[in-house]
């Protein structure tokens, strides 16, 4: 089973899971611990091959049906019913497909720098990985693509943070999660395809060159869904927007909460 912790409220009844994205650790929601325990009951967890989940047995290839079976593994370990769902970058497709795998556990969904589509600079950046992969060391790889989505000074923060997690990983883990980019783009229009009446939430940066347009065409397609744009505000709005991110997060939750 995953590594994870449960931070219990005196009070509320509300469960929030927070789902980091490839190459972090629950360490990502740093900024959102205090916030989210103080109106919530939180549980953060490691995915397969991160932080202290690294020493977890895995098979050869990974799939994103398999990677949010993990996560519910510990939902219903820890009998929660119910739980709002918040996601950093690839974490929003786990997100997505638990939605799609498990709709009756999800009671909302919250995103930071959501992955929903991927544009062309994207799908070209992903196709020069994947020919870059066998020739570079896996950091080396990583530490670019973070340099081209986090480009500007006010994204080091978040940049140096999804880096020094890398770290951690193995060459060989790296390697199991970078070979799900190849289906990528079919995996994202497949979960697309399901309709969903379950509220969302996504926060996105003005500064998200690769990701803001196309989270923007999904919630104008989707009523259930709504969108906060945070200005010079680069993918990880979790991390350098922190307060903003809470601020509207916390408040969204109630709502749905209380609706």
């Amino acid at each position: 089973m995953l590594y994870h912790k449960l931070i219990k409220h005196p009070t509320s009844k509300e469960w929030t899971v927070f789902i980091h994205g490839a190459g972090g650790s629950a360490k990502v929601w740093y900024k959102q611990i205090r916030a989210f325990s103080e109106n919530f009951n939180v549980l953060m967890l490691d995915l397969r091959g991160h932080g202290k989940s690294k020493n977890i047995e895995s098979p050869n290839n990974y799939s994103f049906e398999m990677i949010a079976d993990d996560v519910v593994e510990v939902v219903k370990h820890n009998r929660i019913e119910k739980a709002h769902f918040i996601g950093v970058s690839l974490g929003s497709i786990i997100i997505n497909q638990i939605q799609v795998s498990y709709p009756d556990i999800v009671k909302s969904m919250v995103f930071s720098g959501a992955i929903t589509r991927l544009n062309i600079k994207s799908r070209v950046l992903l196709r020069i990985g994947r020919i870059l992969n066998p020739l570079l060391p896996y950091m080396a790889l990583y530490a670019l693509f973070a340099q081209i989505m986090m480009p500007k000074k006010n994204h080091e923060l978040s940049r140096t943070l999804f880096i020094n997690e890398a770290k951690k990983l193995m060459t060989n883990e790296f390697n199991r999660w970078f070979q799900l980019t190849a289906r990528l783009a079919k995996h994202l229009n497949y979960l697309q395809e399901f309709k969903t009446e379950t509220s969302g939430l996504y926060v996105m940066g003005s500064e998200d060159h690769l990701f803001l347009e196309p989270a923007k065409e999904i919630v104008r397609a989707n009523k259930n869904l709504t969108i906060e744009i945070v200005p010079n505000c680069g993918h990880v709005v979790n991390v350098e927007q922190s307060e903003v991110f809470n601020e509207v997060s916390i408040a969204f939750i109630h709502k749905v909460s209380a609706a």
